[in-house]
């Protein structure tokens, strides 16, 4: 994102009501069971402004954050690596596609951190120091990145079910935000983020599910594949939007949020960082040289048999 001063980034279109996606094969209609998330490029450079809008809303959409031409940069190293794993349709070459579209024998791809560490393109955008002097900003002191980079391509007919990032990464500071990044332009129908409005309020969400470690209590971290126990158990709100290469969306550890699900024939690309303070604890487990290598427990319950006991 250049300056805010001189740099004007576009708004998308308002979603027009009724239009209809789907969330784990159920029908979510916007204006009725969905709603569009609300892009906070205004408040730029009030850091004051954008700390509250954090704490109403639970989230900050910032559209352009990223310049494009090194997010273009980091696709071209993706789309490189996945021809390389057959995952891309045949003929089309790295360099100048502009969205993946899967293969026939597509299949989800898992970027390990060794992966990771040889896409300095990627590398480059999400440990700029755009974004890091933002959180100097934003959290009143130095930043850091934690070392585990979660880079997703997500392939036809997949989407993420409703989960808080507590419970992946709940042993360090509470102070974590998230950074969610899109790497190409994410129409509604390729499995866009979705959040949950107002869910980082939920105070006995917090004190159950929001307590739990998913290495060390939980068989999974997903609360919930499906978008109208959501609704109708807890009562939030779903909000999604399309998104361009180079938005983001920042928001803290108990924001409920999954994704639509991808109805393209393309792989959605995007990625989760997370940010703290220097001197603030951290879940050391998402660090060092094997950080997507967490031992998990042996007497972990299924979140069922959880969210029985806690009676949510």
């Amino acid at each position: 994102m250049k300056d805010a001063g001189n740099y004007i980034v576009p708004k998308l279109a308002k979603i027009p009501n009724c239009t209809e996606v789907t969330m784990a094969g159920k029908k979510l209609v916007f204006g009725k069971t969905i709603w569009q998330l609300e892009d906070s490029n205004h408040l730029l450079g009030d850091i004051s402004a954008l700390r509250r809008q954090m704490d109403s809303a639970g989230y900050l959409l910032l559209r352009g954050f990223f310049d494009p031409v090194l997010v273009g940069k980091a696709r071209s190293e993706i789309l490189d690596y996945m021809s390389s794993q057959n995952v891309l349709n045949r003929g089309q070459e790295a360099v100048t596609i502009t969205q993946a579209t899967a293969s026939p024998n597509h299949h989800r791809l898992r970027f390990t951190h060794s992966v990771i560490q040889q896409l300095s393109g990627f590398l480059e955008v999400v440990n700029s120091r755009q974004i890091l002097s933002f959180f100097d900003s934003f959290l009143g002191g130095p930043s850091m990145s934690l070392d585990h980079k979660w880079l997703r391509a997500t392939p036809p007919g997949k989407n993420t079910g409703a989960h808080c990032d507590v419970v992946y990464m709940g042993a360090g500071t509470k102070e974590l935000y998230t950074v969610w990044t899109a790497l190409n332009n994410i129409s509604l129908n390729m499995g866009p983020l979705a959040v949950c409005l107002d869910s980082h309020r939920h105070q006995k969400l917090r004190e159950t599910y929001g307590a739990s470690d998913a290495h060390e209590d939980l068989l999974e971290g997903y609360f919930s594949r499906d978008p109208y126990e959501i609704i109708e158990k807890l009562g939030f709100r779903w909000a999604s939007t399309p998104f361009q290469a180079g938005d983001i969306v920042i928001f803290g550890v108990y924001l409920m949020h999954g994704s639509l699900d991808n109805l393209s024939d393309k792989f959605r690309l995007s990625c989760d960082t997370r940010y703290q303070l220097v001197d603030a604890d951290v879940d050391w487990r998402h660090m060092g040289e094997h950080p997507d290598q967490i031992p998990k427990a042996k007497k972990r319950i299924s979140i069922q048999d959880a969210r029985a006991n806690w009676g949510i």
